[in-house]
């Protein structure tokens, strides 16, 4: 039998599974979640949540923000900004400048 790894966690919905880090968010729950657009779904999901935290749920959102406030957001990494540069590009649309 193969050895689970981390800690049995069981969030609010029941849901039971193993984490090893002290991340709270549940990966079935996670799983489930229908991003409200479309380019939110080519993101990482930490990404996505930092961008729903702050009710950034549209491109033209998105784009009235600079790389820099984007990056400032927890769950936005250096490695998201390329993602999200082409999402706005491929609406026309570019990031707002500093």
């Amino acid at each position: 039998m193969a050895k689970r790894q981390g800690t049995l966690r069981i969030c609010p919905q029941g849901h039971r599974y193993y984490k090893s880090s002290s991340c709270p968010v549940c990966p079935i729950c996670e799983k489930g979640r229908m991003p409200p657009t479309d380019f939110l779904t080519r993101v990482s999901a930490p990404a996505r949540r930092a961008l729903e935290r702050e009710n950034i749920l549209t491109l033209e959102q998105l784009a009235s923000l600079t790389e820099k406030e984007i990056l400032k957001l927890h769950g936005i990494g250096p490695r998201a900004i390329p993602a999200l540069r082409k999402e706005l590009a491929d609406q026309g649309l570019n990031f707002k400048r500093s």
